[in-house]
């Protein structure tokens, strides 16, 4: 969703391009009539039906044919041409058994037949910025919910997070002095890798918990049991997501001039706030002084922000039904989201996710944690980025602050050695979650602080560049994560400790840590001028 009507990165601009293809017959990015090439009957719209996040579908969808299964062999990794469906051919982790392939079946033909959730066109603005990224002149925030819920689905919520989001993206801007890509984990996060595809509570042992888009998080077995018409909820409820995002990013609300009224109201008395407010005040003259020198603050870019969104790609099904082939580039992309990432336990060089993302053309991540081979990365990048496009791929590394000065070096001189273009980027939570003594999961700031540094320290010392963060947060005033100015305690977790999954860092925390990234990328800054003289 390329959201702003000027480029921030670049003289080009594609909004006028984009724009035109949303009306133009000859230029608009249709689903494809034939994306399953097996299926040639006419579908017909099935009726939608909505379930709560805890319930089954009583009254599922039924059609006359099944799902038809794949009997083509297993191939190597990356050989063979690609289709949407090639995917099949390969072994599929982490996915939910349905007990009734027709209800799976119908369920998809149905979200085939609904529009694209974001456009290719947005999706190739984004892989320009993050090629700017990689090279150094742009730095990438990404975050949002560790796996967003059909129960706390609200505007506030949507709202909330964007605001932090806006705050921490001009921290860094005014620190980095460099563009901020700003990526929400939001508007299509529901699916979660499980270690464990079982859980286990007194005795009684059930599927494990998989995301709302699949089963429910209720302890019971009819909660448990994946539900394709969850589907069709995920995908209306990231369309209303996608919807607001749009309207906060090009109404007003992201305009630079409201800079000061960003404050959460309970950061606002906070020493995170207090700083925030400082800043954001020095912007507020900053602008006062371009219009009294005569330059417009009403131009786009000020009025305006770019905004994409992104999740793991985990659901294939559910991927490969959002597929669509883009009519202005022949390609195709997959349009459930701008960004999407293949995760520490799904990355596997001859697994159905690397086969379905390496035929689609939106930028991609890669999850890495200490546990990644410097070759294997290597020939992973291969497998999804053949031409070596700057912006296509995103290595997200998690494991930790002394694996990561240990590990990464070694990546990095791999992927330099090999020729290969890649935005870098931090994922400073995966890697520090621990258990408090309540038995709630939870996450040190300090640790998460540690990694964070850890990465510059490697990047500055490998003379490669710190492309970004990526981080479960959150606008609500939560207490997740242990630690932070405001001194979140183990005592303090079971106050307001909200999240489906894994911990997300409250908003005084992310503006904290934002600051003291801002720092750095200020340092670093310095660091070039210095040498330029």
């Amino acid at each position: 969703m390329a959201l702003s009507n000027a480029s921030a990165l670049s003289s080009k601009s594609v909004h006028q391009t984009q724009t035109h293809s949303l009306f133009s017959p000859s230029l608009s990015h249709q689903p494809s009539s034939s994306l399953v090439t097996a299926k040639t009957h006419v579908r017909s719209l099935h009726p939608i039906t909505a379930v709560h996040a805890a319930e089954p579908s009583k009254n599922p969808v039924v059609v006359d044919k099944p799902l038809k299964k794949s009997s083509s062999p297993l191939v190597p990794a990356g050989s063979g041409k690609w289709t949407v469906e090639s995917w099949k051919t390969k072994k599929a982790l982490q996915l939910p058994e349905y007990p009734n392939e027709s209800d799976l079946e119908s369920v998809l033909q149905t979200i085939e037949t609904f529009p694209p959730i974001v456009f290719a066109g947005e999706a190739r603005t984004l892989e320009e910025r993050l090629a700017e990224a990689a090279m150094g002149n742009a730095f990438l925030l990404q975050g949002g919910d560790c796996a967003e819920s059909f129960k706390e689905f609200s505007g506030n919520n949507i709202r909330d997070t964007f605001r932090i989001l806006l705050q921490m993206s001009a921290v860094l801007m005014f620190g980095g002095q460099m563009p901020v890509i700003k990526v929400g984990r939001m508007a299509g996060q529901f699916a979660k890798p499980r270690s464990d595809p079982f859980e286990e509570k007194n005795g009684v042992k059930l599927p494990s918990y998989k995301g709302d888009n699949i089963n429910g998080d209720a302890f019971d077995e009819k909660s448990r049991i994946p539900d394709p018409q969850r589907m069709i909820r995920a995908y209306c409820q990231a369309a209303a997501t996608l919807n607001l995002l749009r309207a906060f990013a090009t109404g007003g609300y992201a305009a630079m001039q409201r800079v000061t009224q960003w404050n959460l109201d309970f950061a606002e008395h906070s020493e995170q706030g207090d700083r925030y407010q400082e800043l954001a005040h020095r912007v507020d003259e900053a602008l006062g002084f371009m219009a009294a020198a005569g330059l417009t603050v009403d131009h786009p870019i000020m009025t305006t922000t770019e905004f994409w969104t992104s999740h793991e790609c985990l659901l294939l099904p559910y991927e490969q039904a959002l597929t669509r082939l883009d009519s202005t580039s022949g390609l195709h992309y997959d349009c459930s989201a701008h960004m999407l990432w293949v995760g520490e336990r799904t990355r596997q060089l001859d697994g159905a996710h690397v086969e379905f993302l390496r035929g689609i053309a939106n930028p991609l991540g890669i999850k890495v944690s200490n546990k990644m081979d410097p070759k294997e990365l290597v020939n992973l990048i291969e497998i999804l980025n053949p031409n070596n496009k700057p912006g296509r791929i995103t290595v997200i590394c998690r494991m930790g602050a002394e694996n990561m000065r240990v590990k990464l070096p070694h990546l990095i001189r791999a992927v330099r050695q090999a020729g290969q273009v890649v935005t870098w980027v931090c994922d400073p939570m995966h890697g520090n979650t621990i258990k408090a003594p309540c038995g709630l999961k939870t996450r040190p700031f300090d640790a998460i602080l540690a990694e964070v540094r850890a990465f510059f320290d490697v990047h500055e010392q490998e003379g490669s560049h710190p492309g970004g963060v990526h981080l479960e947060m959150t606008g609500q005033n939560v207490t997740e994560c242990i630690g932070g100015s405001r001194n979140v305690t183990f005592d303090d977790l079971g106050s307001r400790y909200h999240t489906h999954c894994d911990p997300r860092l409250n908003a005084s925390q992310s503006l904290e840590l934002s600051f003291i990234i801002a720092e750095r990328l200020r340092k670093r800054r310095m660091g070039k001028q210095r040498l330029l003289f």
